[in-house]
């Protein structure tokens, strides 16, 4: 998936991709558990099968309690412009983070993305900026950060929505 990154006030612009499968398949609500305190998630870092990429624990700390997913780190300027370009399936608990150091402005679009995602805006504070749900597959519209992002998580689309993510809601890995 191609993304463009707005990088700080000078407007510089990066082509960048996005979007991951991270590991394998699995139902919709295996990644729920309720909890009030969110964690730094802990679990093996393992490789993907596909991307080579590191995959790590992600949780997202929600209303409805905790959900934890396994996401890949698209942490180069390589990898993120590669992203989830041509992936035809993620499973439900998957997705890739895309780290941003320093923060800054970022949009993201989904040139050659296949598979519909949730693009989540995270801050530096790990709280959720902003979601733009369900980017339609291979649309060129830039779909920007609320505010400088931390790092943004990509996931199938709608799965933001089945776990009730808001912004403000805590993310971490």
């Amino acid at each position: 998936m191609k993304q463009t990154i707005k990088m700080g006030m000078t407007g510089a612009v990066l082509a960048l991709a996005a979007g991951a499968m991270a590991c394998s398949p699995a139902t919709a609500d295996a990644g729920h558990h309720k909890s009030d305190a969110l964690a730094a998630p802990t679990g093996a870092v393992t490789v993907h099968p596909i991307s080579g990429l590191k995959v790590i624990p992600l949780a997202i700390a929600t209303k409805s309690g905790r959900h934890d997913f396994r996401v890949e780190v698209a942490a180069s300027g390589e990898e993120q412009e590669k992203g989830l370009m041509f992936r035809t399936a993620m499973g439900a608990d998957e997705g890739m983070i895309f780290p941003m150091d320093p923060p800054r402005m970022a949009a993201f679009w989904m040139k050659n993305t296949v598979i519909p995602l949730d693009i989540i805006f995270i801050g530096a504070n790990h709280r959720v900026l902003n979601v733009a749900a369900n980017a339609v597959p291979y649309d060129l519209t830039a779909l920007p950060s609320s505010g400088p992002a931390g790092a943004v998580l990509e996931l199938n689309g709608g799965r933001a929505a089945q776990i009730g993510l808001k912004p403000g809601d805590k993310v971490a890995w």
